[in-house]
């Protein structure tokens, strides 16, 4: 019994049901790519295919805007947020109900802060300007860039502000008492991202340029900076890195001094061609100037068109990367997506990266160089902005629509997948389901259910009682064409999850007949070699012959590629073959048995059976003369019981078997002058003649053309005048027919 299988797990089906072939199969998934297809809920599912419950989540407020882009916190855990369109900010207290707290004059807000004394200060765009609130007080102009973007906003340890702007790309500096001015220039168009680190210096993205770099403010000259050897003075940038992609969204330090810095888009080819490959060493250009200070000779602001924060995140395209800069400088790439954009870098209880992306509503988790986690997916499109709370939560700021939801810390109690719809090809018995799982004191429960359209919502099975045992059960959906399966995790009751790994359903196809397609028989005076390799041979090589595919014209012509059908066939005169077209829609192995019958018989007789090929030759010498069949049988009794075994059968079109030479009659040479004439009349019983020649005293043999021109019948007359000297002549002839059957005469004249 032959055991196939569907995935990385065999499992064999011990159940045997008449009318269905005996090859089992299995349908198995284990693998990220796999469970991506299903229907996710409460689980999150690791790179290499490992799913576990999630982070419990919850909305805390429905904002009614389309977007919110930033989120803030004060010390008594009240949360801000804000977004667009429209520049409203929200307040949601720690224990209550959210609401708005303020309507700014703008299209939405792009960033918050909260400084010491629980202020929240809001930067608007376009046409940016930076509000500050004090608890309920109406909010009031605390900055004004003169800028049309502003993009980040952060506090140092001494209470200063700092702005990120676009367009020109700048980063401002601002007091407590709201007098700043530009502290940093450079030549990108947008300050796209910015964070303070531990000593206060700052870390912004760019864009156009794809820029990472370190900004120092005056703060401590201990940390990161030292190591790395920059020796930078105040004022001044330092590029860290150069992304491969335009637009640095987020930037995040860890807690052991390391960058984490995601970009998004697709440079222009002009930027392209200019980025440095991504190697440890900063370009060239890596100091860029405090205000004040002279730009290089010929340097050009680069030209961009606004971010795609501005409008709509849905319109960025490129997928995005995520590089993890080490304290040392050393960079390194833990993330990446062809169509997810990420928009905010956080960091769990452990210190790992936490990704907010769209346009799938994903949360991530960075495990390392080569690893991730799908965290959860959210209800809303993208996840823009994130916040550490002060009890290990996390909040998620979303857009398409603007909400605000709390993660974490705790895990889910239950969760969910859904697989994707598996279509066994035909009608097929189910089996036993299995899974492979660490269960950590918790329960894996998995149920099916079935049905015959390709559709599970419509006229399908219900979901079949569970089945917990990881050695599996054995599936009560009933018999169809398509299933699919649903896994429930539940945690123990300390809150540990398991880990499903791989989940593997037997199944077995019913059996349905082979088909014998089509059947052609091959030129004459050819056989296939036998299985065995042949005997090399001293004497000159046999001709052989290559058939073009099964279908085609048949006509030899020896350099046709056979193209997988048979072997080549050699030449071996009275020999005859034929080969053929069959499948099996099950899979199963075939075996052929060939019999023949003449056209005027009434019995097929065995020509041979038990051919494993798709081919046989013979010799026909064995047979008279005349006009035959073949009838191929094709069975898949190697791989069913003999009870269950079926066959299909297709007669061939009508072949001849000619081994006779054609008849040379009324053969004569009659000499008139100098000339030879020579007569003689050549006829087949059942081809035509198709070549005839002569040769003079032993000499070359020489084509001869009939009467009439054309070798077109089985009876031709043939003509010859030869010069001839003075005495003795012979003259032999020789035809062939169709068949390469040759006769040969001659003649003496004097």
């Amino acid at each position: 019994m032959t055991k196939l299988k569907c995935g990385a797990a065999l499992i064999v089906c011990a159940a045997s049901a008449a009318l269905f072939a005996s090859q089992t199969r299995t349908w198995s998934q284990g693998d990220y790519a796999e469970f991506e297809k299903g229907t996710i809920k409460n689980l999150s599912v690791r790179s290499d295919g490992l799913l576990s419950l999630g982070p419990h989540s919850r909305e805390l407020m429905d904002t009614s805007s389309a977007y919110l882009w930033a989120l803030a916190q004060d010390s008594k855990g009240n949360l801000y947020a804000g977004g667009g369109s429209g520049a409203k900010l929200y307040r949601i207290p720690p224990d209550g109900k959210g609401k708005m707290l303020a309507d700014l004059d703008a299209l939405g807000i792009q960033a918050l802060a909260v400084d010491s004394r629980d202020r929240v200060y809001a930067a608007t765009s376009p046409d940016g300007k930076v509000y500050r609130i004090a608890g309920n007080a109406k909010p009031e102009v605390f900055y004004d860039p003169k800028t049309k973007y502003i993009w980040s906003l952060a506090f140092d340890s001494k209470g200063d502000l700092f702005i990120a702007t676009g367009d020109p790309g700048e980063i401002h500096r601002v007091g407590q008492d709201g007098k700043g001015k530009v502290f940093f220039k450079t030549d990108e168009t947008h300050v796209r991202s910015m964070v303070v680190d531990a000593n206060d210096n700052l870390i912004v993205g760019t864009d156009p340029g794809g820029l990472v770099m370190r900004v120092v403010t005056g703060g401590s000259t201990q940390g990161p900076a030292q190591e790395s050897g920059l020796g930078q003075a105040l004022g001044q940038g330092f590029v860290l890195y150069q992304m491969s992609k335009p637009e640095v969204t987020a930037v995040a330090v860890g807690r052991d001094g390391a960058i984490y810095a995601a970009a998004v888009g697709t440079k222009a080819p002009s930027s392209a061609a200019s980025a440095p490959s991504p190697l440890p060493a900063p370009p060239a250009t890596a100091i860029v100037n405090a205000p004040g200070a002279a730009a290089p000779a010929g340097a050009a602001r680069p030209v961009a068109l606004p971010p795609p924060s501005v409008g709509t995140p849905a319109g960025v395209n490129g997928g995005s990367e995520v590089y993890r800069l080490e304290p040392n400088g050393n960079p390194m790439k833990v993330w990446s997506n062809a169509q997810d954009v990420v928009y905010a870098i956080a960091f769990d209880g452990q210190g790992r990266a936490l990704l907010g992306a769209g346009n799938h509503g994903n949360v991530y988790r960075v495990e390392g160089p080569t690893s991730y986690t799908t965290l959860l997916n959210m209800p809303a499109t993208q996840i823009t902005a994130f916040q550490k709370g002060r009890d290990g939560q996390l909040y998620a700021a979303t857009g398409n629509v603007g909400k605000v939801y709390e993660i974490g810390p705790g895990l889910e109690h239950e969760g969910t997948i859904e697989s994707d719809v598996f279509d066994s090809s035909m009608y097929s018995l189910w089996g036993r389901v299995s899974f492979e799982a660490r269960l950590n004191g918790g329960q894996v429960a998995i149920q099916t259910r079935s049905g015959n359209l390709d559709q599970p919502q419509k006229n399908w099975s219900p979901w079949s009682d569970a089945v917990i045992a990881p050695k599996g059960g054995r599936i009560a959906s009933p018999a169809a064409r398509f299933v699919q399966w649903k896994a429930t995790l539940t945690a123990d009751s300390g809150g540990r999850t398991p880990e499903l790994e791989s989940v593997d359903v037997a199944y077995l196809a019913k059996n349905v007949e082979p088909r014998v397609e089509q059947i052609e028989v091959t030129p004459a005076n050819y056989k296939f070699p036998a299985p065995v390799a042949p005997l090399v041979s001293l004497s000159a090589p046999s001709p052989t012959l290559s058939l073009p595919p099964i279908g085609k014209s048949n006509t030899p012509m020896p350099a046709f590629s056979l193209e997988g059908n048979a072997p080549t066939m050699m030449f071996a005169k009275g020999y005859i073959g034929a080969r053929w077209l069959a499948s099996d829609p099950n899979g199963d192995s075939l075996v052929y048995t060939v019999e023949i019958r003449g056209e005027k018989e009434t019995e097929w007789k065995l020509l041979k059976d038990k051919v494993a090929e798709k081919y046989i030759s013979w010799d026909s010498t064995a047979f008279p003369d005349g006009d035959y069949r073949l009838r191929v049988t094709a069975s898949d009794s190697p791989g069913n019981p003999p009870a269950e075994a079926l066959t299909a059968r297709m007669e061939s079109d009508p072949f001849t078997i000619d081994n006779t030479p054609p008849r040379i009659t009324s053969l004569t040479a009659v000499r008139t002058g100098g000339k030879l004439e020579v007569r003689w009349h050549a006829a087949d019983a059942l081809s035509n003649v198709t070549k005839a020649e002569y040769s003079l005293d032993g000499g070359e043999w020489t084509v001869a053309a009939p009467v009439t021109k054309l070798s077109d019948s089985p009876d031709l007359d043939y003509l010859l005048t030869l010069d001839a000297a003075p005495g003795e002549h012979t003259v032999a002839v020789r035809v062939l027919d169709e068949y390469e059957n040759l006769a040969a005469e001659k003649v003496v004249a004097r």
